[in-house]
Parts: C-alpha cells; sequence; structure tokens
C-alpha cells in the first residue's frame, strides 16, 4: 500500500487469517495489525476465527481509525460492499486456504469461485 498514492481516498484493507505458522501465529497476525496502522490504513476488515480477531485487536491499537470483526467472505464482502465510496482502495489478502479472492469477485460483479474455481 505504501506505493499507491490515494489523494484523500480511503484505504480498506481486507484481511484473512495466515495459515500454517505455528508457534508464531499469534505474534505474526498481530504484526499485520500494526503494519495496517503505520501503512495509513483506515479500515481493517478482519475475516476469520482467533487469529484474524488479534489482527483486529492488534490494528486498532496501533492506531486503525476503523475496524471490523467478520467470520467469513461473503460477510466480509456484504459489509465492504455497504460502506464503500468511490474512489476507496481495497486491499485483499490471506494465505491461499482463506480464499479472500472471493470478495475481490464479489466487490467487482464477478462469479464468486471455491478454491476449484481457479
Amino acid at each position: 500500500m505504501t506505493e499507491i498514492e490515494t489523494g484523500g481516498v480511503r484505504r480498506i484493507a481486507v484481511l484473512g487469517e495466515m495459515l500454517e505458522l505455528g508457534d508464531e501465529a499469534v505474534e505474526a497476525h498481530r504484526e499485520v495489525g500494526r503494519m495496517a496502522a503505520e501503512y495509513g490504513v483506515d479500515l481493517v476488515v478482519a475475516v476469520g476465527g482467533e487469529m484474524a480477531q488479534q489482527l483486529a485487536l492488534a490494528a486498532g491499537a496501533a492506531g486503525v481509525p476503523d475496524v471490523a470483526m467478520v467470520a467469513d467472505n461473503a460477510t466480509a464482502a456484504a459489509f465492504v460492499d455497504s460502506v464503500l465510496q468511490p474512489g476507496d482502495i481495497v486491499l485483499t489478502k490471506a494465505s491461499r486456504g482463506g480464499m479472500l479472492w472471493q470478495v475481490a469477485q464479489a466487490l467487482t460483479g464477478q462469479p464468486v469461485t471455491g478454491i476449484s474455481g481457479h
């Protein structure tokens, strides 16, 4: 996101869980939350369970102005669609197993595909 010139528009990051991190999972998710604040993200939408919650809590504590926690991709897409304003920049990122491409597909009007649909 540092390379994107936003010109005053909002930066929205839809961030899912990073799978298979083992013992470092909690701290890694917290670090992503802190990085969102460092990069000036205006809204973090954390998608998933316990690790996404760690990410969301760290993002809020580090200064991200708005943080939302949702359980799944469909809810994330519906939520982001409901708050999206013209000019907003949306980043989706998770490990492949998080399938956050589904959020991007939904927001751009494409058919939503599952893991076997790529």
